[in-house]
């Protein structure tokens, strides 16, 4: 019955599905835009934790947040995906970055990755505020990461080589985001020089009771151990998960087992969970 409804509809007109998927696309553009225009943008702080001794903080993740107009906050998986190819999502990686390197300058005891979009390597805003902040003080570059993800990296493979080996003797290292997700040619490690990985959080979820994932996960870090990769596994949610991550030679844990992501600024709380503790 529904198919036939789709199908006497008129030519040219628009599914209600396709209506409500633009009518949430246009509302989400529109709430981001407003919230950068507002300053109604934070960081949230997730730390990163070492696997092995002494097991400590390694680094710590910023992910960029937007606030509504009820001033509610709104985490970036609920908003980056319709922004990705969008202005305003070059605008945000902007944003992240700025208040990324602001926190880096303020606490030279930490150090931070962010996340970026290929496509706003060649955004000039996004480079003048990180020449901005480099050019007061160069050592900021020895403490932040960028991550670029794998399907974000591959859509402009030449431009994310160059990028990197422009930065990286700047001190600055590079992440490869959403590692074992999309169809990254392991042979791109060799062009990228990637410094790290984070291995995708749907593999890890779970992975102790997951042979399949267990055996996956295996592979990921064996590939990265040929490159000299360091490999962190996000989305670590349970004790057992973490047991057979570092059994399994992942260097760094990150997920709710050691700290939601905050606002606040975690290296200030002593309180911080180590690993399987």
């Amino acid at each position: 019955m529904q198919d036939k409804k789709l199908a006497d509809m008129p030519e040219g007109a628009e599914s209600p599905l396709n209506a409500a998927v633009t009518s949430r696309d246009t509302s989400t553009v529109q709430m981001a835009t407003e919230a950068v225009k507002h300053k109604q943008c934070k960081l949230a702080f997730q730390p990163v934790m070492q696997a092995h001794p002494p097991q400590g903080v390694a680094f710590y993740e910023g992910f960029i947040r937007v606030l509504d107009e009820t001033g509610r906050v709104i985490p970036a998986r609920d908003f980056m995906p319709q922004l990705e190819n969008t202005p305003i999502g070059r605008e945000l990686d902007c944003v992240a970055l700025e208040m990324g390197l602001r926190t880096l300058a303020r606490n030279p005891g930490i150090r931070l990755s962010i996340n970026m979009s290929a496509r706003s390597i060649g955004f000039a805003r996004w480079s003048r505020v990180l020449e901005r902040f480099l050019k007061k003080d160069d050592s900021i570059g020895e403490r932040l990461i960028l991550e670029i993800s794998e399907s974000s990296a591959m859509t402009v493979p030449e431009l994310v080589i160059d990028f990197m080996d422009r930065l990286q003797p700047r001190g600055i290292a590079f992440a490869l985001d959403d590692f074992g997700a999309s169809n990254f040619s392991f042979r791109h490690f060799r062009e990228f020089l990637f410094d790290a990985a984070k291995i995708d959080g749907q593999f890890i979820r779970g992975v102790s009771d997951n042979p399949d994932n267990q055996a996956l996960v295996r592979a990921l870090v064996a590939v990265a151990r040929e490159f000299e990769i360091l490999v962190t596994a996000e989305s670590v949610e349970t004790k057992q998960d973490a047991e057979f991550l570092v059994a399994s030679g992942v260097d760094c844990l990150q997920g709710f087992l050691f700290g939601a992501p905050t606002v606040s600024a975690p290296w200030k709380d002593a309180t911080i969970r180590q690993t399987g503790s």
